[in-house]
């Protein structure tokens, strides 16, 4: 005999007994026979059913139950208790298949005790063949025939149990009633005595007539049932469509449809399980083989044992996975997604191969009874949706159509956030490569921005330089043009001869200089230059351009200040390159000059330099540079706007020649021209040459 276990049931009360299970294999049917009727018809009625009015009062007590708002275990209780009265029975015992038995005994007229034993359950199949029953003297039946009666584990259940002090109620004598409603047995309504007894007419009589109000209760009460539990199916159903609507959390919505659907069914387990496939699945045809398929726990839900069960608690399998190969159930279900699988008792189940068991998780030996129903769409398993009860339990089809109906909208939601989820991934993939694109394209019209905005520049170039080149073509041109005109007058002068002479002498020498310095530039630009490295006395070079300048400039009043260290100046460079760059700067600065002003070149030997250096430093004062010309002087016939104004000759090409071969020198050049402080309509111009000593490790 095992403990007293608290439990809730369908019909209200929470007193239920366990003990150990009784075979149901059948049970002998003892119909009243008429021999039967006669031996109790010598025993004395009972007192207060010796006349209709008695009966008539119990019936109207009965129906009043009906329409009453008491809660079904109490209104049960009611019945059995005035019953037990009526009859002045020992004990008065009302079974109802899945819902609440309760027995009245007459040891206390107060106790009225609810059973609910789901390890007894009294079965729709014994209601169907039960029949009436008078048994005057168990005793005289044999153990098994006893044993066999569908009302014998709860007569045991009395005889072994004391009930809130109450003494055990021995049963001899059994009067039971099947209880019929619209041509269906719904109960058993049984009076119990605890001596022989020969039951007579009028209690035989009186009991069957009486079980007709206490059916219409049953059925009333029955269908109250049903329909508060078709509300709760309606509500978990409801709730699942209103989270798959409104939610994108998958792992919310499957732990709502596993814990609200065993709370409706009011089991204590279970489990959602998600299938993995490593294999290209089988949509849409009958599987001959079991895929490699990896099976994990999403979803569980447990209802602990009280702390007055001596059942041990069970442990949480959630995330816990297995192979499908290792469960012959689940293979099962795979290959067979149509259609649940309802299991009343482990000892049901299918006869799988002996190789292959049930997963140890499922934990049949604790939960024996078993509901599984496949998440399925289009042919394709995508796991297992399984309820457990701790007991034997017949499922019943609303409680099928119940999980089935959720396996349906959880298989949904599955498909649902799958395929949101691939769309997703899709529309995050296609706005990176829009956005890639956007930027290549982005990039694309930068550099085409900018080749349009070099193209235009290079046209403003040609422009420049056509105009440039046109004016120093044909300004010597014109004058070459005149004196070979003058020359061709008769009767000139020797000394206007030679004068002409002369002019045409210039003038084919500038236009010499303008196609040199053209080509010049050229094979600068080319690399097609080759380089005469000697060693250069640097202070030797710059006296005999002084020399030279002190001449040509005499007639403008300008003057030059050269600045040298008082130590030697050699460097191992071209010395043609350098003569030219030189050459180039001077001349530049003296055409830039204001007329009787002077021109600075200084010289500084930098020695602290890892390598050598040579700075060359030269200022004149003059109209200036503007800040808009001075990022491009040194660009090929680049000359600025106020030059070109005061018709100051020159191509444009001197200062991005010397660029070139400052460069060809591995040196550097810059430029700065600001204001002076005393007359800021006067600037100071100022290039800065910087070359190595040595050409071979130049790192200027």
């Amino acid at each position: 005999m095992q403990n007293v276990q608290q439990g809730n049931s369908p019909f209200g009360g929470n007193t239920s007994f366990t003990v150990e299970a009784i075979s149901d294999k059948g049970f002998p049917v003892s119909p009243l026979h008429p021999s039967t009727r006669a031996a109790s018809a010598q025993a004395s009625p009972n007192s207060l059913m010796q006349n209709n009015e008695d009966l008539f009062h119990l019936w109207q007590q009965i129906l009043k139950f009906a329409s009453s708002t008491i809660e079904p275990g109490v209104m049960l209780a009611e019945i059995a208790h005035a019953l037990g009265t009526a009859f002045g029975v020992k004990g008065c015992l009302l079974l109802v298949p899945g819902g609440a038995s309760v027995c009245w005994l007459a040891a206390s007229p107060t106790a009225t005790v609810q059973l609910d034993n789901p390890e007894l359950p009294v079965l729709e199949e014994q209601l169907n063949l039960f029949e009436s029953i008078a048994l005057i003297n168990l005793e005289s039946l044999s153990p098994e025939a006893k044993r066999s009666l569908p009302i014998s584990p709860w007569l045991e259940l009395l005889e072994t149990v004391e009930i809130s002090g109450i003494v055990a109620l021995q049963v001899k004598a059994v009067l039971g009633i099947p209880i019929q409603f619209q041509g269906t047995t719904i109960g058993i309504l049984s009076l119990l005595k605890s001596h022989s007894h020969p039951w007579t007419e009028a209690e035989i009589e009186g009991l069957q007539s009486l079980s007709q109000p206490v059916a219409i209760v049953l059925s009333q009460i029955q269908l109250q049932h049903q329909l508060t539990r078709q509300t709760q199916y309606q509500a978990v159903i409801n709730q699942l469509t209103v989270a798959i609507r409104n939610t994108s959390d998958l792992n919310q919505i499957l732990q709502l449809a596993t814990n609200g659907t065993a709370q409706a069914l009011q089991i204590p387990r279970g489990i959602l399980l998600r299938l993995k496939y490593w294999e290209p699945l089988f949509r849409n045809r009958v599987q001959e083989t079991i895929p490699k398929v990896r099976t994990t726990v999403a979803c569980e839900w447990l209802v602990e044992p009280d702390a007055e069960d001596s059942v041990q608690p069970v442990a949480s399998v959630l995330n816990q996975s297995f192979w499908m190969s290792e469960c012959a159930l689940c293979q099962f279900a795979l290959l067979h997604p149509g259609s649940s699988i309802a299991i009343a008792n482990h000892d049901q189940l299918p006869k799988f191969d002996p190789g292959t068991g049930v997963a140890p998780l499922f934990k049949l030996e604790k939960f024996p009874a078993l509901l599984l129903s496949p998440l399925e769409s289009q042919g394709t398993v995508l796991g297992f949706l399984v309820f457990q009860h701790q007991h034997p339990h017949n499922w019943k089809p609303e409680e099928i159509e119940l999980v089935e109906l959720v396996s349906a909208q959880v298989s949904t939601a599955i498909i649902q956030t799958e395929t949101l989820r691939q769309v997703q991934a899709l529309v995050d993939k296609r706005t990176a490569e829009l956005q890639q694109s956007l930027s290549i394209q982005a990039k694309l019209y930068e550099r085409t921005r900018q080749q349009v905005d070099q193209l235009r520049h290079l046209n403003q170039l040609k422009d420049e330089f056509l105009s440039t080149v046109s004016h120093e073509l044909r300004t010597p041109l014109t004058s070459m043009t005149m004196a070979i005109r003058m020359l061709r007058q008769i009767g000139l002068s020797a000394d206007r001869s030679a004068r002409y002479l002369d002019i045409l002498e210039q003038q084919c020498a500038q236009e010499t200089n303008l196609i040199n310095d053209l080509l010049a530039l050229q094979e600068l630009e080319a690399k097609q230059v080759a380089i005469q490295l000697e060693e250069i006395d640097l202070k030797v070079l710059l006296k005999d351009l002084v020399d030279f300048f002190d001449q040509k400039w005499s007639t403008k009043g300008l003057t030059l200040d050269l600045n040298l260290p008082k130590k030697p100046l050699k460097l191992h460079s071209d010395r043609d390159s350098l003569n030219r760059v030189l050459l180039e700067l001077l001349t530049n600065a003296g055409k830039y000059s204001n007329p009787n002003s002077q021109i600075q070149l200084r010289v500084v030997h930098q020695i602290d330099h890892p390598i050598g250096r040579i700075v060359l430093t030269l200022c004149n004062i003059g109209s200036g540079i503007s800040p808009e010309d001075l990022p491009h002087i040194f660009e090929k016939f680049r000359r600025s706007q106020g030059v070109t104004q005061n018709a100051i000759q020159g191509t444009g090409l001197g200062l991005a020649l010397v660029q070139s071969l400052v460069q060809l020198l591995n040196g550097t050049i810059t430029v700065s021209s600001g204001p002076i402080e005393d007359n800021p309509q006067t600037s100071e111009t100022c290039f800065t040459l910087t070359l190595p000593q040595s050409f071979d490790n130049a790192q200027v």
